[in-house]
C-alpha cells in the first residue's frame, strides 16, 4: 500500500467516525447522569493540557518560586477568575510570564 491509499484510509475512519455522532443525533439518549457532567468536559480537558506545562520544568515537578510558568499561571487564573474575560486573562498572564522571565 503506498502513501496515497493510507492516507485515504486513514481520512475515511476519520470521517465516519465523525460521521457517527452526526447520524446518531436524535435516535441515541444518554443516561441523566451523563448529561450532567457534560459541562465540566470543556474544563477536565484544558486542565489536563495546561499543568503539566505549568509545574514541569525540563521533565521535573518544579512547584517553588524559580517556576516562573506556574507564577504565571496563577496570575491567569486569578484574573479569569475575576474578570471572565478570555483576553484580558491571555495579556496578563503573557505580560506576567515576560516579567518574571526577564527581571
Amino acid at each position: 500500500m503506498n502513501l496515497w491509499g493510507l492516507l485515504l484510509i486513514c481520512g475515511l475512519i476519520t470521517f465516519f467516525i465523525r460521521y457517527s455522532f452526526i447520524a446518531a443525533e436524535g435516535h441515541y439518549h444518554p443516561p441523566s447522569w451523563f448529561r450532567r457532567l457534560l459541562p465540566f468536559v470543556p474544563i477536565a480537558a484544558l486542565t489536563a493540557l495546561t499543568t503539566p506545562e505549568l509545574m514541569l520544568v525540563q521533565g521535573e515537578i518544579m512547584l517553588g518560586s524559580g517556576n516562573p510558568r506556574l507564577w504565571a499561571g496563577l496570575v491567569a487564573i486569578i484574573v479569569a477568575a475575576l474578570w471572565r474575560n478570555t483576553l484580558l486573562t491571555i495579556g496578563c498572564g503573557f505580560a506576567a510570564l515576560f516579567l518574571l522571565q526577564n527581571p
